[in-house]
Protein backbone atom coordinates (compact mmCIF):
# COMPACT_ATOMS: atom_id res chain seq x y z
CA UNK A 1 0.00 0.00 0.00
CA UNK A 2 0.81 3.45 -0.67
CA UNK A 3 1.91 6.81 1.32
CA UNK A 4 -0.89 9.48 0.45
CA UNK A 5 -0.96 13.12 0.64
CA UNK A 6 -4.48 14.42 1.26
CA UNK A 7 -4.58 18.75 0.62
CA UNK A 8 -8.12 20.01 1.24
CA UNK A 9 -8.99 22.78 3.51
CA UNK A 10 -12.47 21.32 3.81
CA UNK A 11 -12.31 19.19 6.89
CA UNK A 12 -15.71 17.28 5.85
CA UNK A 13 -13.92 16.31 2.96
CA UNK A 14 -10.41 15.43 4.45
CA UNK A 15 -12.46 12.80 6.82
CA UNK A 16 -14.31 11.28 3.94
CA UNK A 17 -10.63 10.28 2.03
CA UNK A 18 -8.81 9.53 5.01
CA UNK A 19 -11.11 7.23 6.14
CA UNK A 20 -11.82 5.41 2.41
CA UNK A 21 -8.20 5.87 2.01
CA UNK A 22 -7.28 4.16 4.98
CA UNK A 23 -9.76 1.32 4.78
CA UNK A 24 -7.84 0.44 1.37
CA UNK A 25 -4.92 0.27 3.26
CA UNK A 26 -3.21 2.97 2.49
CA UNK A 27 -1.19 5.40 4.46
CA UNK A 28 -2.69 9.00 4.93
CA UNK A 29 -0.87 12.65 5.71
CA UNK A 30 -2.53 15.40 5.80
CA UNK A 31 -2.33 19.31 5.06
CA UNK A 32 -4.82 22.14 4.82
CA UNK A 33 -3.64 24.62 2.85
CA UNK A 34 -0.39 24.71 0.30
CA UNK A 35 1.95 25.86 2.48
CA UNK A 36 1.73 23.12 4.32
CA UNK A 37 1.34 20.79 1.47
CA UNK A 38 5.12 21.32 0.32
CA UNK A 39 6.01 21.33 3.81
CA UNK A 40 4.58 17.69 3.86
CA UNK A 41 5.88 16.53 0.69
CA UNK A 42 8.85 17.53 1.54
CA UNK A 43 9.39 15.96 4.69
CA UNK A 44 6.96 12.66 4.09
CA UNK A 45 7.81 11.76 0.65
CA UNK A 46 4.24 10.43 -0.12
CA UNK A 47 3.74 8.29 -3.63
CA UNK A 48 0.51 10.26 -4.48
CA UNK A 49 -0.70 13.55 -3.61
CA UNK A 50 -4.75 14.52 -3.75
CA UNK A 51 -4.40 18.46 -4.26
CA UNK A 52 -7.45 20.81 -3.77
CA UNK A 53 -7.46 23.60 -6.27
CA UNK A 54 -9.52 26.38 -4.28
CA UNK A 55 -7.23 26.89 -0.80
CA UNK A 56 -6.40 29.53 1.41
CA UNK A 57 -2.74 30.70 1.92
CA UNK A 58 -1.69 28.90 -1.31
CA UNK A 59 -3.90 27.92 -3.86
CA UNK A 60 -3.81 24.44 -5.84
CA UNK A 61 -2.66 25.84 -9.16
CA UNK A 62 0.38 27.34 -7.58
CA UNK A 63 0.89 24.56 -4.89
CA UNK A 64 1.28 22.31 -7.91
CA UNK A 65 3.41 24.44 -10.02
CA UNK A 66 6.07 24.81 -6.96
CA UNK A 67 6.13 21.25 -6.18
CA UNK A 68 6.66 20.30 -9.90
CA UNK A 69 9.58 22.23 -10.13
CA UNK A 70 11.56 19.36 -6.91
CA UNK A 71 9.00 16.52 -7.60
CA UNK A 72 7.20 14.03 -9.91
CA UNK A 73 4.94 12.47 -7.75
CA UNK A 74 1.48 12.09 -8.91
CA UNK A 75 -0.66 14.35 -8.56
CA UNK A 76 -4.83 14.50 -8.77
CA UNK A 77 -6.36 17.69 -8.39
CA UNK A 78 -9.56 18.21 -7.14
CA UNK A 79 -12.39 21.05 -7.53
CA UNK A 80 -14.97 22.22 -7.30
CA UNK A 81 -15.25 24.40 -10.11
CA UNK A 82 -16.88 22.90 -13.40
CA UNK A 83 -14.82 25.33 -16.18
CA UNK A 84 -12.92 23.90 -18.24
CA UNK A 85 -10.20 26.17 -17.42
CA UNK A 86 -9.39 25.20 -14.48
CA UNK A 87 -8.89 21.46 -15.28
CA UNK A 88 -7.05 22.21 -18.13
CA UNK A 89 -4.51 24.71 -16.39
CA UNK A 90 -4.10 21.98 -13.53
CA UNK A 91 -3.11 19.51 -16.35
CA UNK A 92 -0.82 22.29 -17.90
CA UNK A 93 1.27 22.51 -15.14
CA UNK A 94 1.90 19.58 -14.33
CA UNK A 95 -1.21 17.49 -12.53
CA UNK A 96 -1.79 14.16 -13.61
CA UNK A 97 -5.46 13.57 -13.30
CA UNK A 98 -8.01 15.58 -11.90
CA UNK A 99 -11.53 15.09 -9.78
CA UNK A 100 -14.60 17.32 -9.92
CA UNK A 101 -16.68 18.04 -6.69
CA UNK A 102 -19.11 15.74 -6.01
CA UNK A 103 -17.10 13.13 -6.43
CA UNK A 104 -17.80 9.63 -5.72
CA UNK A 105 -15.90 7.37 -3.48
CA UNK A 106 -15.21 4.62 -5.96
CA UNK A 107 -14.64 7.03 -9.02
CA UNK A 108 -12.09 8.48 -6.69
CA UNK A 109 -10.58 5.35 -5.20
CA UNK A 110 -10.15 4.01 -9.17
CA UNK A 111 -8.26 7.10 -9.87
CA UNK A 112 -5.95 6.60 -6.89
CA UNK A 113 -5.56 3.51 -7.81
CA UNK A 114 -5.19 3.70 -11.52
CA UNK A 115 -2.21 6.99 -10.89
CA UNK A 116 -0.43 4.19 -7.96
CA UNK A 117 -0.02 1.58 -10.57
CA UNK A 118 1.36 3.38 -12.98
CA UNK A 119 3.84 4.66 -10.44
CA UNK A 120 4.54 0.77 -9.31
CA UNK A 121 5.34 -0.17 -12.94
CA UNK A 122 7.58 2.57 -13.34
CA UNK A 123 9.55 1.52 -10.70
CA UNK A 124 9.44 -2.08 -11.49
CA UNK A 125 10.91 -0.94 -14.90
CA UNK A 126 13.49 0.93 -13.04
CA UNK A 127 15.19 -2.21 -11.85
CA UNK A 128 14.23 -4.56 -13.76
CA UNK A 129 15.49 -2.82 -17.08
CA UNK A 130 19.53 -3.10 -16.65
CA UNK A 131 20.84 -3.39 -20.43
CA UNK A 132 20.96 0.85 -20.34
CA UNK A 133 18.35 0.37 -23.19
CA UNK A 134 18.34 4.17 -24.89
CA UNK A 135 16.75 4.72 -28.19
CA UNK A 136 17.59 8.03 -30.24
CA UNK A 137 15.22 10.16 -32.14
CA UNK A 138 17.13 13.40 -33.76
CA UNK A 139 18.32 15.42 -30.77
CA UNK A 140 16.45 13.02 -28.00
CA UNK A 141 16.96 10.11 -26.43
CA UNK A 142 14.99 8.25 -24.53
CA UNK A 143 16.18 6.27 -21.67
CA UNK A 144 14.48 3.28 -20.24
CA UNK A 145 16.83 2.43 -17.74
CA UNK A 146 16.90 5.85 -16.16
CA UNK A 147 13.23 6.79 -16.52
CA UNK A 148 14.32 10.07 -18.66
CA UNK A 149 14.26 11.89 -21.84
CA UNK A 150 17.63 13.70 -23.19
CA UNK A 151 17.41 16.91 -25.48
CA UNK A 152 20.79 17.29 -26.69
CA UNK A 153 22.38 16.02 -23.38
CA UNK A 154 20.05 17.48 -21.03
CA UNK A 155 17.44 16.24 -18.82
CA UNK A 156 14.03 16.89 -19.75
CA UNK A 157 11.86 17.68 -17.04
CA UNK A 158 8.79 15.13 -16.80
CA UNK A 159 5.95 14.24 -15.29
CA UNK A 160 5.35 10.32 -14.95
CA UNK A 161 2.10 10.95 -17.43
CA UNK A 162 4.43 12.72 -19.87
CA UNK A 163 7.58 10.01 -19.74
CA UNK A 164 4.78 7.31 -19.88
CA UNK A 165 2.84 8.89 -22.74
CA UNK A 166 6.27 9.40 -24.96
CA UNK A 167 7.27 6.23 -24.23
CA UNK A 168 4.31 4.19 -25.12
CA UNK A 169 3.69 6.44 -28.23
CA UNK A 170 7.34 6.19 -29.36
CA UNK A 171 7.45 2.11 -28.48
CA UNK A 172 4.47 1.91 -31.01
CA UNK A 173 5.78 4.03 -33.81
CA UNK A 174 3.91 4.89 -36.83
CA UNK A 175 0.60 3.84 -35.10
CA UNK A 176 -2.35 6.32 -35.17
CA UNK A 177 -4.01 6.37 -31.21
CA UNK A 178 -6.97 8.21 -30.76
CA UNK A 179 -7.22 10.61 -27.50
CA UNK A 180 -10.02 7.03 -26.10
CA UNK A 181 -7.51 4.69 -26.87
CA UNK A 182 -4.26 6.84 -25.25
CA UNK A 183 -6.73 7.44 -21.67
CA UNK A 184 -7.18 3.80 -21.77
CA UNK A 185 -3.43 2.36 -22.69
CA UNK A 186 -1.02 5.21 -20.70
CA UNK A 187 -3.86 6.37 -18.32
CA UNK A 188 -4.57 2.31 -17.21
CA UNK A 189 -8.05 2.67 -16.81
CA UNK A 190 -11.50 3.66 -17.72
CA UNK A 191 -11.22 7.77 -17.67
CA UNK A 192 -14.44 9.26 -15.80
CA UNK A 193 -12.88 12.64 -17.57
CA UNK A 194 -12.57 14.23 -21.00
CA UNK A 195 -10.49 13.55 -23.87
CA UNK A 196 -8.88 16.93 -23.49
CA UNK A 197 -6.47 15.80 -20.58
CA UNK A 198 -4.75 14.39 -24.02
CA UNK A 199 -4.69 17.24 -25.88
CA UNK A 200 -3.45 19.02 -22.72
CA UNK A 201 -0.30 16.43 -21.92
CA UNK A 202 0.48 15.93 -26.00
CA UNK A 203 0.73 20.06 -25.76
CA UNK A 204 3.34 20.09 -23.01
CA UNK A 205 5.27 17.12 -24.16
CA UNK A 206 5.21 19.30 -27.42
CA UNK A 207 6.79 22.19 -25.70
CA UNK A 208 9.55 20.23 -23.88
CA UNK A 209 10.72 17.98 -26.68
CA UNK A 210 10.40 20.17 -29.58
CA UNK A 211 12.03 23.15 -31.14
CA UNK A 212 9.15 24.75 -32.30
CA UNK A 213 5.89 23.11 -30.74
CA UNK A 214 4.16 24.32 -33.17
CA UNK A 215 5.80 22.36 -36.13
CA UNK A 216 6.45 19.72 -34.40
CA UNK A 217 8.68 16.76 -35.16
CA UNK A 218 8.17 13.95 -32.94
CA UNK A 219 4.49 13.54 -31.79
CA UNK A 220 2.45 14.25 -34.77
CA UNK A 221 -1.55 14.91 -35.09
CA UNK A 222 -3.26 12.46 -37.66
CA UNK A 223 -6.02 15.49 -38.42
CA UNK A 224 -9.74 13.83 -37.38
CA UNK A 225 -7.68 10.32 -35.58
CA UNK A 226 -5.22 10.72 -33.22
CA UNK A 227 -1.60 11.04 -32.08
CA UNK A 228 1.53 9.25 -33.56
CA UNK A 229 5.23 9.62 -32.80
CA UNK A 230 7.05 9.97 -35.97
CA UNK A 231 9.33 6.87 -37.11
CA UNK A 232 11.83 8.79 -39.56
CA UNK A 233 14.92 10.55 -39.22
CA UNK A 234 14.89 13.78 -37.70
Amino acid sequence: MAKILVVDDERAIVDILEFNLKKEGHEVVLAYDGIEAIEKVEKENPELILLDLMMPRLDGIETCKRLRKNFSTPIIMLTAKAEEVDKVLGLELGADDYVTKPFGVRELMARVKANLRRTVVDTLHKVEISDGKKTKYGSIVIDIERFEILKRGKTVDLTVREFELVKFLAGNKDQIFSREQLLEKVWGYEYFGDVRTVDVTIRRLREKLEDNPAEPMYVLTKRGIGYYFNNEEV
